[in-house]
């Protein structure tokens, strides 16, 4: 059985890309990971061990949110948190699992202010060689 990765950080971008992955999941016979990146910004220091544990806490909280997502379409997932940029995240899980594919969530932001800044969904599509699905977020 093939996996499939969605980056999720309870946004409704990331729940888009989840409900795709499961319908895609559920039509191909593959199994869903959840991947939630909590690597802290900023420069490793004094605090940080402080600040990863709270920001681990955060995705354990939000990332229930993607089990009781799936668990309405009648899916089982599995989920991953993992002390990486959700970018490096993503990529790291779908190497790990060799996935099919990578769901990420597109955030409706201007596609100029996404390669300023990074957009997730672009970083992936320049550092891995895996297929990525762009879910555009609905409403």
């Amino acid at each position: 059985m093939a996996q499939i990765v969605v980056g999720y950080d309870g946004s409704a971008a990331s729940e888009a890309a989840l409900e795709e992955a499961l319908a895609i999941a559920a039509e191909l016979g593959d199994s869903v990971v959840v991947a939630f990146g909590y690597a802290p910004p900023g420069i490793w220091g004094g605090e940080i061990a402080e600040h990863e544990e709270a920001i681990e806490e955060f995705g354990e909280r939000v990332t229930k949110q993607a089990r009781d997502q799936a668990a309405k379409r009648g899916a089982e997932i599995e989920i991953v948190l993992v002390a990486k940029r959700a970018a490096e995240a993503v990529i790291e899980v779908g190497d790990d699992r060799d996935a099919r594919m990578l769901v990420v969530g597109g955030t409706g932001e201007s596609q100029l202010k996404g390669m300023i800044l990074g957009s997730t969904a672009n970083k992936l599509l320049h550092l891995t060689d895996r297929p990525v699905l762009v879910v555009p977020t609905k409403g």
